[in-house]
């Protein structure tokens, strides 16, 4: 059974409700155990919507590259990130908050209503908002801002993974496969690792790791 595709029906009724600049959030990189995580804001232009937005995790990495460019050349779009030391500092979820933060504060528009992805909303948002559930599923903005952070995200863990070969991080993102598992306890901890997650920690505090 195919998933309905997002739509604008969140962004409709935002404008219902007085709302004329409505930017779409989301993040990419809770779950890696490395790397930065990486909010994207996006403010669609209604006359120039690429055709094909969808939630980023089910297209395919040759789609995300297409609608990326087409979004870059077609949208308002600001992309933020937190560091590993504010993941390691804040935890994830406040980090991402801050990342999604920051990627609003970006926009060169000043959005007056935001959609963000997740059940909570930051802290510290310049406008009214809304949460939105799986909201990379549903509403436009918010799949077109999960497209942009991971694609940016993605290209960041390519290039880390020149620096520190072995880990997969251009195949696995940093996410904990068993690959990037079995190097870590083979190659150790790098600075890019986030050393709050339980596999890092385990490491570096000589618990045992399982890696299956």
């Amino acid at each position: 059974m195919t998933r309905p595709a997002p739509d604008l029906s969140f962004e409709r009724a935002a404008q219902a409700r007085g709302a004329t600049c409505i930017a779409g959030v989301d993040e990419v990189g809770r779950g890696p155990l490395c790397g930065p995580v990486t909010a994207a804001a996006v403010i669609l232009d209604p006359g120039h919507i690429p055709a094909g937005i969808g939630d980023s995790k089910a297209l395919s990495a040759a789609k995300r590259e297409r609608l990326f460019a087409d979004l870059m050349q077609t949208a308002q779009v600001s992309v933020a990130h937190a560091s590993v030391a504010e993941i390691d500092s804040l935890n994830i979820l406040h980090a991402s908050h801050l990342a999604m933060e920051r990627a609003i504060a970006g926009l060169a528009l000043r959005p007056d209503f935001v959609l963000v992805d997740g059940n909570r909303l930051p802290g510290n948002l310049p406008c009214a908002a809304e949460a939105v559930v799986k909201g990379d599923a549903k509403s436009l903005s918010i799949a077109a801002a999960s497209i942009i952070a991971k694609v940016v995200r993605d290209r960041i863990m390519v290039d880390l993974a020149q620096q520190h070969p072995g880990y997969g991080w251009e195949r696995n993102a940093g996410y904990p496969t068993k690959d990037h598992l079995a190097a870590l306890l083979n190659l150790g901890v790098t600075p890019h690792h986030r050393r709050s997650f339980k596999p890092v920690h385990n490491i570096l505090y000589q618990a045992p790791l399982v890696s299956d």
